[in-house]
């Protein structure tokens, strides 16, 4: 009894500790990437099946979401420093629920690029936004552990789609895209809902001094350590990328259509960080930057490397644990790097701005398809290990520049 009664204290303090609205979006995000898990990872398998479309144009169809979204964020996040999170996060919500809707009808390929475009511009618009909204209310002292939250609750929900989506695909591939366009719809519903019972203030009022496009586009274009940061987000994310495209071809190859091996991998991904997440954030917040994202780019390097080796299950599912050891340790860390880089006003656009580093989720998936039609999966795998690995002199880089600019972040080491 008593024991049960610490628990719920503990739990009635976690809730007060931040604001509540972040509690909404961390729980608005774990149905919505649970629903966006059970469909998106499955859309090259989707369109091979529906279309009959070969490894290339699956790859190419894959990447156009990750291509709109790399100019998307800078403009979605703009737009929430101009005009308020409130209207950016609701609107993009409700057609980013039609689109899944749209998925689930479509049987052209024009239809499905045009479609995954709209895809990704809904992303880029809603995640920036929605992260730049969470730093606006929580102090600054406590946003790593409110990034960090937020990456927990993506990947709760990325424990379940796969199994449920993989489960619904041999009843009804479409019916996967349909549920999850009804998860959007009421998660814009509910947000709308709260945003009005928490308050007008809160998401909706843009700054009293509204930054230009211009003026924005200019800061961001001299700020060389947020180019530095970029670069290497787009190495590491053609690596990272594969999951989702080259994979699951590479994985129907050596073991058949039917395996149930891709969808254990997608759900140990999200296990691993679930149960994981905490303890390696706080050994995380004890160290710099810097040494974050170098261990994760070696992690994710290393991942790549076992799935080369491949041939045996077990080889995929270390490389599995490998590669989500380094997403615990880089995408936080990313976040708090852009809040500490963002000028006051900004917020929103540098987090944006930071959704250029998607390119590396348009040319990954092509390049992959590509190179796994001639070189084949093992080489593959080791190629991007390389590439991977090349992100850490960007990182370095960036992390020198910023120094130089703004010298040490107070209360974080380096």
């Amino acid at each position: 009894m008593g024991k049960g009664r610490t628990l719920m204290t503990r739990l009635r303090l976690l809730l007060q500790e931040y604001h509540p609205l972040v509690w909404v979006l961390v729980g608005g995000t774990v149905f919505a990437r649970a629903a966006a898990f059970m469909s998106l990872p499955f859309l090259a398998v989707y369109l091979s099946r529906t279309t009959g479309m070969n490894p290339v144009l699956i790859g190419l169809t894959v990447g156009l979401g990750p291509l709109a979204g790399t100019f998307g964020g800078f403009v979605g996040g703009y737009l929430s420093d101009r005009f308020g999170r409130k209207v950016v996060m609701l609107s993009t919500l409700f057609v980013w629920a039609g689109v899944f809707f749209g998925f689930a009808l479509a049987e052209e390929v024009a239809v499905f690029m045009a479609l995954n475009l709209l895809n990704g511009l809904c992303r880029s618009f809603f995640e920036p936004t929605s992260q730049a909204l969470m730093a606006d209310i929580t102090p600054p002292d406590k946003r790593m552990r409110v990034f960090s939250i937020r990456y927990l609750a993506i990947n709760v929900g990325a424990a379940v789609g796969p199994l449920v989506g993989a489960y619904l695909a041999i009843v009804s591939a479409g019916l996967t895209f349909l549920i999850t366009g009804a998860v959007y719809l009421l998660y814009g519903m509910v947000l709308l809902v709260m945003m009005k019972r928490l308050g007008r203030e809160i998401g909706s009022t843009p700054p009293k001094e509204r930054v230009r496009l211009m003026d924005a586009l200019q800061v961001v274009r001299k700020d060389t350590a947020l180019g530095f940061f970029i670069l290497a987000g787009i190495l590491e994310h053609i690596g990272y990328s594969q999951v989702e495209s080259s994979l699951p071809l590479h994985l129907k190859e050596l073991f058949g259509g039917e395996n149930v091996l891709y969808p254990f991998l997608l759900a140990l991904n999200a296990g691993t960080v679930i149960l994981f997440q905490i303890v390696i954030t706080r050994w995380s917040e004890k160290r710099s930057i810097l040494s974050n994202m170098i261990l994760g780019s070696l992690m994710f390097a290393l991942g790549l490397i076992c799935w080369g080796i491949g041939g045996h299950w077990g080889w995929f599912v270390t490389g599995m644990i490998i590669l989500t050891i380094g997403e615990i340790l880089i995408f936080p860390t990313s976040s708090l790097f852009i809040d500490r880089l963002a000028p006051e006003g900004m917020r929103g656009t540098y987090f944006g701005a930071s959704g250029f580093r998607s390119i590396g989720f348009f040319i990954g998936p092509f390049l992959g398809g590509w190179l796994l039609d001639v070189i084949g999966g093992s080489s593959l795998y080791f190629l991007l290990a390389g590439v991977v690995a090349c992100s850490i002199v960007f990182y370095w880089l960036g992390q020198r520049s910023y120094r130089e600019i703004r010298g040490k972040v107070k209360g974080h080491k380096e």
